[in-house]
């Protein structure tokens, strides 16, 4: 039984990377797939003195464990990953043990612009690289002008993403 989770740095309601995740997905066709739920709180070491680490926190750690490999797609902030996926990594670089290490990633993007996001997967890898995953490295998915790239039923319309993102996933799979 395989086990994709999926984890989008965009928490917008009609999120573009989070319908790249799920195109992902159905062309990954795991047996169980999960979308990851971001929304922490922001990182505070006092709160996590006094509180601990949130459920909400602890949920996603244990999912990223259960799962046998990740897919993460974000958009382009300002240059750069948003803040609520950089957050959320904060968070979890606090969870033990270490969820990430030799865990399988792949990396996605989806943006408004014509590079597609590759800022922002540089960063993120760059976010990445003290946890330890295998991050793929190819081929690269970087959906550009998103905001066409999708059919109303959330799937890629240009043949070469469709097919680059088929090619990633396959090589994602085989990385388990």
């Amino acid at each position: 039984m395989t086990a994709l989770l999926g984890i989008s740095g965009s928490l917008r309601t009609g999120s573009l990377n989070t319908t790249l995740i799920h195109e992902a997905a159905r062309l990954f066709a795991p047996d169980q797939f999960t979308l990851a739920d971001i929304r922490f709180p922001l990182y505070d070491g006092d709160l996590e003195d006094s509180d601990g680490i949130p459920d909400i926190v602890t949920a996603l750690h244990e999912q990223i464990i259960a799962a046998d490999a990740v897919i993460i797609s974000t958009p382009e902030y300002n240059s750069n990953i948003s803040g609520v996926l950089k957050n959320a990594l904060d968070w979890l670089s606090r969870s033990k043990p270490h969820p990430w290490a030799g865990k399988p990633v792949a990396i996605l993007s989806a943006a408004a612009g014509r590079s597609g996001g590759a800022r922002t997967q540089f960063s993120l890898r760059n976010c990445m690289t003290p946890f330890n995953p295998n991050i793929l490295q190819g081929p690269e998915v970087m959906i550009a002008a998103a905001a066409k790239a999708f059919d109303n039923d959330g799937r890629l319309v240009n043949e070469f993403s469709t097919k680059s993102l088929t090619k990633l996933m396959d090589a994602l799979r085989a990385e388990i």
